[in-house]
């Protein structure tokens, strides 16, 4: 053999060793790579929420937290880089899905740097870089800072140059105990004292949430057909007059508006289902629903004590129960066929889904009064309840510190029992005046739960966009879509010739009957 091809073969067999090698080596040695700088760098992701001149009002007027704390930063300053570490130790405390404290603290960042908050920063007298201004949300709200000014109720964090100084001078302000290791496992947000019939204000938060996460499922799980639009829809237009939140009563008259756009009829797949574009969601993905300014991503009055527990199913009573007594009398038949439609169409529990639905099949007689709704709703909570009781007692699976109970307690409402019987009770037992249990539901599901709200003045009298100006929405004779929604369930092919027929009218038609305009939202 000559030297030439003995060194060609040589330097093939060394290619291929050093290649096998290798790969051997990246797949085996990711810590290796990872000291040489060579990988991916981990991620981490800020729980800080990034304010704007834009968003800041917003955010801070509309956060269920009972405090802000705001870090005024720049983008160039090395210590502000250095500190942010310090900073986020805290904020991962109190911000997003894994907090260990939610609802408690709102721990924000406007980066002063940036040309479009110049004047927010010259509102709140920045001088220097990092600067931490502490106080109630609604004080930032079109509020400012003076360093001298006297009985200014937003004040200036004096110990923020490490994480335990800032969380030490926190606990002082709050009276708390809170400690960088603490972990989301306890829910503190509801008092051990059930008798409080207050809990319910916060939940206001967690039916957005329920909201936003029930449309996030259905679009997940792309399940908006052609013979499932009609539902939605029906379920969209109670959700506008009647949705505990403003804030989802307006994004939900805009999906409704512009349903067609967001959900085109005509783009189905072959087997009857929506295409959706590159991001997985279609056009209705992109809205929120609810808003964007809010941070989500946990739970307050239904948070469990541990983190499977609880959470969207009580969120979503809680919104069923509060739909169910917000509606007219004249509205109970078609709000009870939108609830009982939505559930066996776009709920993705497959045994909830099924028992819920044959206990709507149940009802022979319609439902001419919002008293009569409302009790078959709640006693269908309680057969629930007492169906699960059983089953997380065999089997575990229960929340120890929220267990299944039969609804309302005594401790709530006394009045609602005729009988005083000691001991385990099941729900058909109990002497009910039902009287006494829908005045609780009323009060309970209905006033007390957007008194929140109300405190903080979220129900504004401001105006909504012009395109939904002169849309009305009736649950007897409804506008477009719901005109649409009865073509589909006639002929589904009939859906865009109507929608595209409504919106060509809309401008220059008024609707006989008016339950609820838009403007008064």
């Amino acid at each position: 053999m000559s030297r030439r091809p003995a060194i060609l073969i040589v330097n093939l067999l060394l290619c291929l060793l050093l290649r096998s090698e290798a790969a051997a080596f990246s797949v085996g040695s990711r810590a290796i790579l990872r000291s040489l700088g060579d990988t991916e760098k981990k991620v981490e992701v800020d729980h800080a929420v990034e304010l704007n001149a834009t968003n800041f009002d917003a955010v801070l007027r509309d956060t269920p937290a009972t405090y802000a704390v705001v870090e005024f930063f720049a983008n160039w300053c090395p210590a502000c880089r250095n500190y942010k570490p310090q900073y986020e130790k805290v904020a991962r405390l109190f911000n997003g899905p894994n907090a260990a404290h939610p609802g408690i603290i709102l721990m924000t960042r406007v980066d002063c740097a940036l040309k479009i908050n110049t004047n927010l920063c010259d509102k709140f007298s920045v001088g220097h870089y990092p600067m931490l201004l502490w106080g109630s949300p609604s004080k930032f709200v079109a509020g400012g800072w003076e360093p001298n000014q006297e009985k200014n109720e937003i004040r200036a964090i004096e110990d923020w140059q490490t994480a335990d100084g800032l969380l030490t001078w926190i606990n002082k302000q709050t009276s708390s105990s809170y400690g960088l290791d603490d972990e989301k496992f306890e829910n503190e947000q509801l008092p051990s004292n059930i008798s409080d019939p207050g809990q319910i204000a916060r939940a206001v938060y967690d039916v957005e949430e329920a909201t936003t996460t029930a449309f996030d499922i259905i679009l997940d799980h792309k399940m908006i057909k052609s013979e499932t639009r009609a539902s939605l829809i029906r379920f969209l237009q109670v959700l506008v007059a009647h949705h505990p939140s403003r804030r989802c009563r307006k994004g939900s008259a805009k999906v409704l508006v512009n349903f067609d756009d967001f959900s085109p009829s005509h783009m189905q797949s072959a087997d009857k289902q929506e295409v959706v574009n590159n991001n997985g969601k279609g056009g209705l993905g992109n809205f929120p629903i609810c808003g964007k300014e809010v941070p989500r991503g946990y739970w307050i009055f239904c948070r469990g004590s541990q983190n499977d527990t609880r959470g969207f199913s009580c969120g979503l009573w809680v919104l069923l129960h509060s739909l169910s007594v917000r509606i007219d009398d004249g509205e109970s038949q078609f709000t009870f066929t939108a609830v009982c439609d939505f559930i066996h169409n776009f709920f993705v529990c497959e045994e909830c889904r099924q028992h819920f639905y044959q206990m709507c099949s149940s009802v022979t007689s319609p439902f001419n009064k919002t008293r009569d709704f409302a009790l078959w709703l709640w006693s269908t909570h309680n057969q629930v309840n007492e169906r699960l009781m059983k089953l997380e007692a065999s089997l575990k699976t229960g929340d120890p510190k929220f267990p299944k109970i039969i609804w309302p307690p005594k401790q709530l409402c006394s009045s609602c029992y005729r009988s005083h019987h000691h001991g385990d009770m099941k729900f058909r037992q109990i002497d009910w005046d039902q009287d006494e249990v829908f005045k609780f539901l009323t009060n309970y599901y209905g006033n007390t739960l957007v008194s929140l709200y109300k405190d903080r003045e979220f129900l504004r009298n401001d105006g909504i966009d012009g395109a939904l100006e002169d849309l009305v929405v009736s649950t007897n004779a409804v506008v477009v879509p719901v005109g649409a929604a009865l073509a589909i369930a006639l002929a589904s092919c009939a859906f865009g010739a109507l929608a595209c027929y409504w919106r060509s009218q809309q401008k220059n038609r008024k609707y006989k009957y008016q339950l609820h305009s838009l403007k008064n939202i």
